[in-house]
């Protein structure tokens, strides 16, 4: 194959590599090139071939922009997320990926630092990118957000949460009820005193939050006094002030529930080093089953939750609804798994 080629119009223009270039190098029309790189099935495989050798060779890169245009269809699905610091949200977006690429689909990201007002400003950005689909995190935000999805007519599937509500696409789990087991386990543990430490405050926080205080509530044993709520971002310099600053206010509290495994991994650290007896003095639990929980000393009780199975699963969903295919279940819950190890 020649490399030398006429450049065309555009390309001399834009000093962009285009469509028409790469058919010129391939000597095949540009209508063969764009099904050739779009992996349809008619196309001779001796021709694709061809099409992706000449597309390598000139350094070929499709313009999503312009194939939405064409196509009126677009290969991007917005993502949008809370944090990337925490490894939960790393992980659904991992699961994401891997479901989504093969289907033809690049994830386009939004971070929305758990903030409704940033939540709003990027969605309204990305939709001006005429995505395929969108894939958001839980069901609380607020009204004017509410309305751009509602009349985008971008399918939309929930991550994290489930709802029965109709209509809505979601795939999670319920953050009460895991809340709520976690506590039963240690009122089983004999634990009277249970305290619940939660950062970032976040819907998911709150939920957990609700199931501790229900379970207590009907053993006769809720005191608001136990109620560790801050609302600076969870971490494990956190956890360990919170676990100091629990038991000099309250020191009859033999067990801490913390929201997330990080704080629940520094409060064991910090425990350690104040020759805290856990979990005979205190019992720590945590919640996400995060890297390391397992390698904690002594090894952190918490809530398994299948951060890469929801991504799958909802990716998956998300591109069943933008081909239009049914959708057997809108809502799937995929439950979550308590961990018992010896920190409880």
């Amino acid at each position: 194959m020649s490399s030398t080629k006429k450049s065309s119009p555009r390309s001399r223009a834009t000093g962009r590599v285009t469509l028409a270039d790469v058919a010129q190098l391939a000597q095949v029309s540009p209508i063969t090139v764009s099904r050739a790189l779009r992996g349809e099935r008619a196309v001779d495989a001796l021709l694709v071939a061809r099409v992706q050798a000449a597309a390598k060779e000139l350094g070929y890169v499709p313009d999503p922009a312009a194939r939405a245009l064409a196509s009126r269809h677009s290969a991007q699905v917005v993502v949008l997320v809370p944090l990337l610091s925490n490894a939960l949200f790393v992980d659904v977006l991992e699961a994401v990926q891997r479901s989504l690429r093969p289907a033809g689909y690049q994830m386009l990201m939004g971070v929305t630092h758990y903030d409704a007002n940033e939540e709003e400003h990027l969605l309204r950005e990305l939709l001006q990118h005429r995505p395929a689909g969108l894939l958001v995190t839980g069901f609380e935000r607020n009204e004017a957000t509410r309305q751009m999805m509602a009349t985008s007519g971008v399918p939309c599937v929930h991550l994290m949460e489930v709802s029965n509500t109709e209509g809505v696409y979601s795939v999670g789990f319920s953050q009460t009820d895991a809340g709520a087991e976690m506590t039963r386990h240690l009122l089983a543990r004999g634990k009277r005193r249970i305290a619940f430490a939660g950062a970032q405050l976040d819907p998911r926080t709150r939920q957990r939050l609700a199931g501790w205080r229900t379970e207590l509530q009907q053993a006769q044993l809720y005191d608001p006094q136990l109620e560790w709520l801050n609302p600076a971002p969870s971490s494990m310099a956190l956890g360990g002030e919170m676990l100091t600053q629990i038991l000099q206010t309250q020191p009859e509290v033999d067990a801490i529930f913390f929201c997330n495994d990080d704080l629940a991994q520094g409060a064991l650290l910090a425990a350690l080093r104040l020759g805290l007896a856990v979990p005979e003095r205190v019992a720590i639990a945590g919640f996400n089953d995060l890297t390391g929980s397992d390698q904690m000393l002594p090894a952190l009780t918490t809530v398994h939750t299948p951060r890469s199975e929801i991504g799958t699963a909802a990716a998956n969903m998300l591109v069943a609804l933008i081909n239009r295919e049914p959708v057997a279940c809108p809502g799937v819950d995929l439950g979550y798994r308590l961990v018992v190890r010896a920190s409880t």
